[in-house]
């Protein structure tokens, strides 16, 4: 099976972060899913699972705990305001692993865990992205969710002259080199994983995309058009900050 080591921190290599908000129905499943993955496909890999619970209203924080009593590789963290970049954001700063690997409850994608993997440790790059919208990704979501991640994206580079193909999801870094871009981000909720990847490419750190395969395993918790508003805001907040002000 894949360690977590006996001390707090000792040994880890990686760190897996999952924001969860509302997820009752998924992540007792999905993280027990998760764990039976890592033990046959990356044994040899000392890790953690940081769950960064933020604001649910349902059962999701009672079903969090019940993992982290069952299993040692399982950590809680705990935020009232329903907030993902924030709860992302603390994630990164209290994991105890030297490479950080951003998930997400619906995909768990222990492959995109061991490609990136390969990729830090080899020192190919500093930060690996895992795009949907990449020439040989699968994108197999809804229509209009395929459709907000080419506008969002077209935004970013219009306004912020982002050169990827995808900044949303799957991620992983190494962690002390990114903790000074992580210091720097001014925006959470929705834009926090977007302005992370935006600020290490203006600061010349070494990405890497590569291609995954995603499909929806559940409607989004959150209502996405409820979300565009406080989206362009924060495109708004963004920009001024780093085109105009140079922060």
């Amino acid at each position: 099976m894949a360690n977590a080591s006996s001390n707090p921190g000792e040994g880890l290599k990686a760190s897996i972060i999952i924001p969860v908000y509302n997820e009752e129905g998924l992540l007792q499943t999905a993280v027990h899913d998760l764990i039976v993955r890592l033990s046959e496909e990356l044994p040899e890999v000392a890790y953690e699972i940081l769950i960064t619970e933020n604001g649910s209203s349902d059962k999701t924080l009672e079903h969090a705990y019940e993992l982290e009593r069952k299993h040692p590789q399982v950590r809680v963290l705990h935020s009232p305001e329903p907030n993902y970049g924030k709860a992302l954001r603390r994630g990164i700063l209290e994991a105890r692993g030297a490479y950080v690997l951003c998930d997400e409850i619906d995909i768990c994608d222990v492959g995109f865990h061991a490609r990136a993997l390969n990729l830090l440790e080899a020192d190919q790059c500093d930060m690996v992205v895992g795009s949907k919208a990449h020439k040989d990704a699968q994108d197999q979501r809804p229509a209009f969710r395929k459709l907000g991640t080419t506008v969002i994206n077209g935004m970013l580079r219009v306004l912020l002259d982002f050169k990827g193909t995808d900044t949303h999801g799957l991620k992983a870094f190494h962690r002390e080199r990114l903790l000074p871009v992580v210091s720097r981000c001014i925006e959470d909720k929705d834009l926090f994983a977007s302005e992370l990847v935006i600020r290490a490419e203006r600061d010349a750190y070494r990405i890497v995309e590569i291609p995954i395969v995603i499909a929806e395993k559940r409607p989004p918790s959150i209502n996405l058009v409820k979300r565009v508003p406080r989206v362009l805001r924060g495109l708004a907040k963004l920009t001024w900050a780093i085109r105009v002000r140079g922060r």
